[in-house]
């Protein structure tokens, strides 16, 4: 869907190398106290992200699914901007009873932050 806002299946990290590539050499990290994202450029015309967001994080699958629905958001709006890097999203701490408006606005900044550095390099 070229020109689309869509999060399809091409979006998304789905093998366990394409994850090992950007954790063994990202060229970007980018962090807040809740979360880390890792970039690195990929040959891709689209970028890609993949979500890690573990029980021991976030027990609750309630609360990995807000995480996971405003990530995969404040990906979405970015996308163009975001082409042809391959980012992995983190939690860094415990996050119980997360409020979505807080998750939104530290993702939407963290995203930012990413776009920052990305376009000084």
């Amino acid at each position: 869907m070229p020109g689309s806002l869509a999060f399809t299946r091409q979006h998304r990290l789905l093998t366990g190398s394409q994850f090992q590539t950007v954790f063994d050499h990202p060229k970007w990290k980018v962090a807040n106290a809740a979360f880390l994202l890792l970039a690195t450029p990929c040959d891709q015309p689209y970028p890609r992200l993949g979500l890690v967001i573990g029980r021991k994080r976030a027990k609750r699958a309630v609360d990995r699914g807000c995480v996971k629905r405003r990530a995969r958001e404040q990906f979405r709006l970015r996308q163009d901007q975001l082409a042809g890097l391959d980012i992995i999203l983190l939690v860094r701490g415990r996050i119980d009873h997360p409020d979505p408006a807080e998750v939104t606005l530290q993702l939407g900044q963290l995203f930012d932050k990413l776009l920052a550095k990305c376009s000084q390099a």
